[in-house]
């Protein structure tokens, strides 16, 4: 296989990503996987041996870091839009439904933690994707605010909020974002800050990643909420579940595959959230994502 540097126009800003081409000369299209991110993730955070693996399978795909985050254009830096960022996912799937030798009526979504959740509103949005894979996936911002309020506390969520009202308030008066980390150990000020938070995180990111996003999601968070959108998804679902997930509730995950009904392949594992992206975690449900692949993409 080869990984090529790709770049595409999202709202007149540049997303790079990475093309990864299968090894070997097709006769006809082949399908393509479009990837990306959770919460303040990048493309180097991780996500290339679940690209790399795929590849190997015979699939294009195409690894894209969001607006303002990583190897992509757009300023202020690690601003965190759900809506901006859904708006990526759908100029990443035009575009693989452009490139040379992909088959356009064949196009997977694949993604993890908060993109888990993006791939379920990005699919019922263009109502012709293929198949999608949600792993460990953020699937309710109500519930994911409820979960932070048990392991954080009322204060530190207020706290939260607080940030993100003046961040939003600077945004609008042309201020730079105020920044929250985004992982830190329990007991202090963070988006996330479970007992693995900051070693799960830690244990995928490259030398220089930014531990900060623009504070004014919390203000939003709670309104985002992807479950609502399964009942429009057009196509074959796989949702992995990690049973142990201290920062995407299960429960959510759950209740999304039972209003995907006859559409939904659920799989759950006994891991943390973080689990899913090393090791034997890594393996089994690498495993099961190419299996969901070989059987929806043929």
């Amino acid at each position: 296989m080869e990984r090529h540097d790709i770049e595409f126009d999202s709202h007149g800003t540049r997303c790079r990503a990475w093309l990864f081409t299968p090894d070997g000369t097709a006769t006809a299209p082949r399908p393509c996987i479009v990837m990306a991110h959770g919460l303040g993730g990048t493309r180097d955070a991780g996500l290339e041996p679940f690209a790399r693996r795929f590849c190997a399978a015979g699939y294009f795909v195409l690894l894209f870091d969001y607006r303002h985050f990583g190897a992509s254009d757009g300023e202020p830096r690690q601003l965190l839009s759900v809506g901006r960022q859904l708006d990526d996912w759908a100029a990443a799937i035009a575009h693989a439904r452009g490139l040379p030798q992909v088959d356009g009526e064949r196009i997977a979504l694949w993604g993890s933690s908060f993109s888990g959740g993006h791939v379920i509103v990005a699919a019922a949005r263009d109502g012709k994707v293929a198949a999608v894979s949600a792993q460990g996936p953020m699937m309710d911002g109500l519930a994911a605010t409820m979960n932070m309020l048990q392991y954080a506390g009322i204060g530190r969520v207020l706290k939260l909020s607080a940030w993100g009202i003046t961040d939003q308030l600077r945004g609008l008066l042309g201020l730079s974002p105020l920044y929250v980390p985004l992982v830190a150990p329990p007991g202090q000020f963070a988006a996330m800050s479970t007992a693995d938070s900051e070693s799960g995180y830690r244990a995928i990111t490259p030398p220089g990643w930014r531990n900060q996003m623009s504070a004014r999601l919390a203000l939003w968070l709670a309104t985002y909420r992807p479950i609502s959108h399964a009942g429009r998804v057009p196509c074959p679902t796989l949702i992995c579940v990690c049973k142990q997930d201290s920062v995407a509730p299960a429960e959510a995950a759950i209740r999304t595959a039972e209003k995907l009904g006859g559409k939904a392949v659920l799989k759950r594992y006994d891991i943390g959230h973080f689990d899913i992206y090393v090791g034997a975690g890594f393996e089994r449900a690498c495993a099961d994502q190419l299996a969901f692949f070989q059987q929806t993409l043929r």
